[in-house]
């Protein structure tokens, strides 16, 4: 196997201050012989490697990794599951590099440049062999040790809508603030990223207002669901938290990829019953959520956005 030189790849202590961050993905496809992973060439360093680069000032990693694989690659990709982040030395300075699975879900006719000259597709285990660095490979292999992904859920707060106790009305009609809007159109890339087939909603206003920037991008329309909703006055938070957790369930398996929009008393409770970890902190910021990766009806493993 190939390696670079000491000046690119080093690995550097968890200690040392990160300068530089990137993102990329492990993009995969089936092939004659099993899964397929795309590796790209670089004529700078002479190394095959994981497609990644740098993320634009502000930028949420996940857009990062899935916009630099577009870039690198000319393949569009569906992030799925969070992979091991790897740190090593890039231009003398420490170097952070989150990584996803994606799916590939098309391509266009990849033209070779200066940053990147070849793109080709391996086995899983001939990939391992051809990478250039260690921390490469242990990624593919973290990939490898996965179940085979059937959906993947984006699941979210809704974004700010003030305080509860200077709204007049009923709560429920409570409206997005100024900031809940700026958050909502926050979000739209990330909607955007799974491809959602469907978007569901709490039937709270301020629910179905964070995912309307999302639904009128993407052209579709949003499902009002009362199975994410807070409980009423009398009901068991544990019995929201049940019907919030099935419900994702039975959208995973219904339709692929959909986006779910529900509220701050449900979200940690339904995220404790799909993973089994009652003692993990899953309280979600307003306007924050989740990447919900399930193979069957089984959630693999969730990632905060």
């Amino acid at each position: 196997m190939a390696r670079a030189g000491r000046a690119y790849g080093e690995r550097v202590s968890d200690d040392e201050p990160v300068r530089i961050r990137a993102a990329g993905g492990v993009v995969w496809r089936p092939g004659p012989a099993g899964v397929e992973v795309c590796l790209v060439h670089r004529p700078r360093y002479g190394d095959w490697s994981l497609p990644k680069g740098k993320l634009d000032r502000g930028e949420h990693p996940l857009v990062a990794a899935v916009r630099e694989v577009a870039e690198e690659t000319d393949v569009r990709a569906v992030p799925q599951v969070r992979l091991p982040t790897v740190r090593y030395r890039s231009e003398d300075h420490a170097k952070a590099v989150d990584y996803w699975s994606m799916r590939a879900a098309g391509a266009g006719g990849f033209q070779p440049g200066t940053e990147v000259d070849d793109v080709a597709w391996f086995p899983v285990d001939d990939a391992v062999r051809r990478v250039s660095y260690p921390h490469d490979a242990e990624v593919i292999a973290a990939f490898a040790a996965l179940p085979p992904v059937t959906a993947t859920v984006l699941l979210v707060r809704h974004a700010s809508a003030g305080k509860r106790g200077t709204w007049t009305g009923p709560d429920h009609g409570r409206p997005l603030d100024d900031d809940g809007q700026a958050q909502a159109l926050a979000l739209v890339p990330l909607v955007a990223l799974v491809r959602p087939a469907r978007l569901c909603s709490a039937s709270a206003r301020r629910c179905v207002q964070t995912l309307s920037p999302a639904a009128a991008r993407l052209d579709l329309p949003i499902e009002v669901c009362g199975d994410f909703d807070e409980p009423e006055p009398g009901q068991q938070a544990e019995e929201c938290a049940l019907a919030a957790a099935a419900r994702l369930v039975a959208l995973a398996q219904a339709a692929g990829t959909v986006a779910v929009c529900s509220q701050g008393k449900v979200i940690p409770g339904a995220l404790e019953r799909l993973t089994g970890r009652v003692d993990e902190d899953f309280t979600t910021a307003k306007g924050g959520g989740w990447l919900l990766p399930f193979a069957g009806d089984r959630l693999v493993l969730p990632d905060r956005l």
